[in-house]
């Protein structure tokens, strides 16, 4: 591409901060450069015409981890490190709804329930015995007991007749959220820049040289915030994990509110416009889903319609609407990767499927870390 005088200079010049990936990371970095440096000229370069990774594609739930998810995370991780990684997950939330409001992204905290398959009668007997530990655990951070016991109140079958519920648990409208955030950034004074990609950069010291699929210029400092495309660009343990995901079209009288995991969260489902909201299923097949090409598979797909059939709406007609997925960053720990790569070069990546919770704080860390 050939610039004009015009945008190079307008568009191109004299940029301070280049923030690549505009999800919920990259947006909210620029929202903290600018509340750090508000003369800053910063640049948002995204390679989709929308957002791509998980931003605007994931389930939009507004949680912390299930009673499972926790005890799994205690197998390989001190209790240290997974309250403090639910601590940032609560501090990005309550981030996220400072910054918009509850009613700009439609926040509704209905709480969240964990089923138990009927069949992992040993999986349900060991969460309910371990649910005072995490009690404990957490209750100085939440100044509540954060998990109950609750009966089925909702007709789910095949699944054990008590469930795990926290009232901290919350849901979103992602395009919502994605669109005022977005929106916000711009009246900020940030420019973004769609279907932008970066092929390549180099730290020149004083200064980062970026080349992009359409044409190349200088920035003092880069911020990368691609998540589960990571090292398409830098050398950090990220691994893509795709996210498939179905809607059903609206079902007359739908009882069913609140935010909803199974199987060790590899299963969530939600309501939304008196719909039902299911994905998951990567456990599935690991290994295709490790992927950053969107798309879906037959596999997961009737998986999801089955779950759906069996265990969620066993009594409703229901027929699917659309179908969709997103790209998460995972890796062997839970913990996002947050630091200084050279002297004008940073990333904040890794979320490991908590976006939402955790995005906004990882966003401001990152910001946190430039001069």
């Amino acid at each position: 591409m050939n610039l004009s005088y015009w945008e190079q200079n307008s568009y191109l010049s004299n940029i301070d901060y280049t923030i690549v990936g505009s999800g919920i990371v990259g947006l909210n970095c620029a929202l903290q450069l600018r509340l750090r440096f508000p003369k800053a000229n910063i640049l948002i370069l995204e390679k989709g015409v929308l957002p791509q990774g998980a931003s605007t594609k994931n389930a939009g739930f507004a949680c912390f981890g299930s009673l499972s998810e926790i005890l799994d995370d205690l197998k390989s991780h001190s209790e240290e490190e997974v309250v403090a990684l639910i601590q940032k997950r609560r501090s990005g939330l309550e981030l996220l709804r400072h910054n918009l409001s509850d009613s700009a992204m439609d926040y509704k905290q209905y709480g969240g329930y964990e089923l138990f398959n009927q069949k992992d009668a040993e999986g349900f007997h060991h969460c309910m015995s371990q649910m005072g530990k995490v009690n404990s655990l957490l209750k100085p951070y939440f100044k509540a007991d954060v998990f109950e016991v609750k009966d089925n109140p909702f007709h789910f079958k095949n699944i054990q007749n008590q469930l795990s519920f926290t009232p901290f648990e919350g849901q979103i409208d992602t395009g919502k959220m994605m669109r005022s955030l977005t929106d916000l950034v711009l009246r900020k004074g940030v420019l973004i820049l769609n279907s932008v990609a970066v092929e390549s950069f180099e730290d020149l010291k004083n200064k980062v040289h970026i080349k992009t699929n359409h044409f190349e210029f200088n920035s003092n400092r880069m911020l990368i915030c691609t998540n589960g495309f990571a090292t398409k660009l830098i050398d950090v343990e990220v691994k893509p994990a795709r996210a498939q995901v179905l809607i059903t079209k609206p079902i007359k009288n739908l009882k069913i509110k609140g935010t909803f995991h199974l199987d060790e969260g590899y299963y969530y489902f939600r309501n939304i416009d008196n719909r039902i909201l299911l994905g998951g299923g990567r456990n599935l097949d690991f290994k295709t889903e490790e992927t950053t090409e969107m798309g879906e598979t037959e596999l997961i797909q009737n998986k999801l319609k089955s779950l759906l059939e069996s265990t969620i709406l066993p009594q409703t007609p229901f027929e699917i609407d659309y179908s969709w997925s997103g790209i998460m960053g995972v890796g062997s720990t839970k913990s996002p990767i947050v630091k200084q790569l050279s002297s004008q070069v940073f990333c904040g990546v890794r979320l490991g499927g908590m976006g939402i919770a955790i995005g906004s704080h990882v966003g401001k860390e990152i910001a946190d870390l430039v001069n």
